[in-house]
């Protein structure tokens, strides 16, 4: 064997050390050398219809469409956002707006104030539901044809700035005159908290903004004081939000140092997000509600809580959105969600459904569950053998592919879909209803009704009020269907009487009334005060 002299050794070691250091920013500068390439390619293009072009041409408007077409070959989630989107967008979540402080509808061509935001500047100058803003700055809003996003322009301003309106009061002959400072006005991410008996709590969120930590621990310290022991969380129809979010209410729920969630990319190292000692309900028995409409930061949660056996998680398998998305902004002010990671639950399994046959085959999902089946029959949800992994303490079989499968199923209510009840919700004839009933006896509903259990108990939604929904969807050429009026008219009655609960007294009140008879809720009780059903359901049968 021959051997190679050490100062041989020494510059083939050197040699090889430089290949490899050159090697590394050389193929770093050709994957920027196809960028700029690309780039430049482009630019020539639009200069080129600009310059060229037998018809004016929109280069702005050309560049965005192309700008959408191009993430739109690479996901479902990557999208673009125009500058005029942005700002909008980004209200829901941050928590707040500034504003006057008022939930309204237009009823009958005019802007009916349907609650006053407490504390907030509407109430404190004395405004009231029930009362109609007729004119603006001095400009005449009613009979105009009025549309929502008219009364956000009108209506929504800078922090400290004012607007005069002039409002028509039921029994008042003159119109009232107010002037509103704006302020910021919370936007909540919270539905409902309340006790749905007397050990068991309810808490429901709509999205993950900046502000649903607080709201949620705010929510559970009251709880607490009216002896909570097991908690529902209602994380239905929760499209998800922002990720620390999610982190931290299911932080609520886990130890400390156990890991919540874990992203991973090619262009991203693997990263963790563990829980802290700061857990508000890290014992007490929980189920977590699931749907189809429960997404990314809501998959986040359920899955946490299944994979660390921490909870029972109730309902249908979940949206399966779980890739990460962050906002990176244009030259413009416009901005591009780009996807950059996959969520994975604690297990290892990956959040994201499939869209590997494209995106319009991804929409089409929600339909495809409904054609299979999946929404009515756990049976028709068959999962690879490749798809299993076992929950972190109990060894519980779990499933990936995409969404959160829970662990009791609930199907869907097919009252819902409907057409008749439908058609009706949909042209706001129930909801008109509702308004023109509070608007014509808030008084004297007040009155007889001075407390929600009064309510609750005693007042019923007559056939009469069935009968005149009915003809106002008739003089909408919504023709009644006897059939459909049979099967849905006790889901009709909740609603109608949730929905003047709601403009009576609270959006709680609300959710008391229109979930008091939902099976996803019953069967959460029914497991959760069951300790033994709750510790089996918790425990592998394997």
């Amino acid at each position: 064997m021959q051997k190679i002299p050490v100062g041989k050794l020494k510059n083939i070691g050197l040699n090889l050390v430089l290949v490899f250091t050159l090697l590394i920013p050389s193929q770093f500068i050709t994957a920027q050398e196809v960028v700029q390439k690309n780039q430049l390619k482009f630019g020539r293009l639009l200069r080129l219809v600009d310059g060229y072009y037998v018809d004016s041409a929109n280069v702005e408007e050309l560049t965005e469409k192309a700008i959408v077409h191009l993430l739109s070959e690479l996901d479902p989630h990557s999208v673009y956002i125009s500058k005029e989107e942005v700002k909008k967008m980004n209200e829901p979540l941050k928590g707040n707006f500034e504003g006057i402080g008022i939930s309204f509808n237009i009823f009958k061509d005019s802007l009916l104030v349907t609650t006053t935001i407490p504390g907030g500047p509407s109430e404190k100058v004395g405004l009231r539901a029930g009362d109609r803003i007729v004119e603006v700055d001095g400009k005449n809003i009613a009979g105009i044809e009025l549309k929502n996003s008219d009364v956000f322009d009108l209506l929504r301003g800078d922090k400290g700035t004012k607007v005069a309106i002039k409002v028509l009061r039921k029994n008042f002959g003159d119109l009232l005159d107010f002037t509103i400072v704006r302020d910021k006005i919370p936007i909540n991410s919270l539905d409902a908290s309340f006790m749905l008996n007397e050990s068991t709590g309810y808490i429901k969120l709509n999205k993950f903004s900046a502000t649903t930590t607080d709201e949620f621990v705010t929510a559970i310290n009251q709880l607490k004081r009216e002896d909570l022991k097991n908690l529902v969380l209602d994380l239905r129809g929760n499209g998800g939000g922002y990720l620390n979010s999610a982190i931290q209410i299911s932080d609520q729920f886990l130890k400390d140092d156990e890991l919540v969630v874990y992203t991973n990319s090619v262009n991203e190292t693997k990263r963790d997000y563990k829980a802290t000692a700061r857990g508000t309900f890290e014992t007490g028995n929980l189920v977590v509600l699931v749907d189809e409409s429960s997404a990314s930061a809501s998959e986040i949660v359920s899955g946490a809580v299944q994979d660390w056996d921490r909870g029972i998680i109730i309902g249908r398998r979940s949206f399966g959105k779980g890739l990460v998305q962050k906002p990176y902004f244009l030259t413009d002010g416009s901005l591009v969600r780009l996807t950059t990671a996959h969520y994975y639950t604690p297990s290892g399994r990956c959040i994201q459904k499939t869209y590997e046959n494209g995106v319009e085959e991804y929409r089409m999902d929600f339909q495809n569950r409904l054609s299979h089946g999946e929404m009515f029959n756990a049976d028709s949800i068959a999962f690879a053998d490749s798809l299993q992994y076992k929950t972190i303490n109990n060894g519980r079989t779990v499933f990936g592919g995409g969404g959160i499968m829970p662990d009791i199923f609930i199907p869907m209510d097919t009252s819902s879909h409907y057409q008749y009840y439908n058609r009706l919700r949909r042209n706001n004839i129930v909801y008109n209803f509702v308004l023109d009933f509070v608007d014509s006896n808030r008084e004297k509903l007040k009155k007889k009704f001075t407390q929600f259990d009064e309510f609750n108990k005693n007042f019923e939604v007559t056939s009469e009020m069935i009968n005149q929904i009915v003809a106002n969807g008739e003089k909408e050429k919504i023709e009644k269907d006897e059939e459909s009026l049979a099967f849905t008219k006790k889901s009709m009655i909740r609603e109608i009487k949730a929905l003047i609960a709601r403009d009576l007294y609270s959006r709680n009140d609300f959710y008391k009334i229109f979930y008091q008879d939902d099976e996803a809720i019953l069967k959460a009780l029914e497991v959760i005060e069951n300790q033994e059903e709750y510790n089996i359901l918790l425990v592998s049968s394997e």
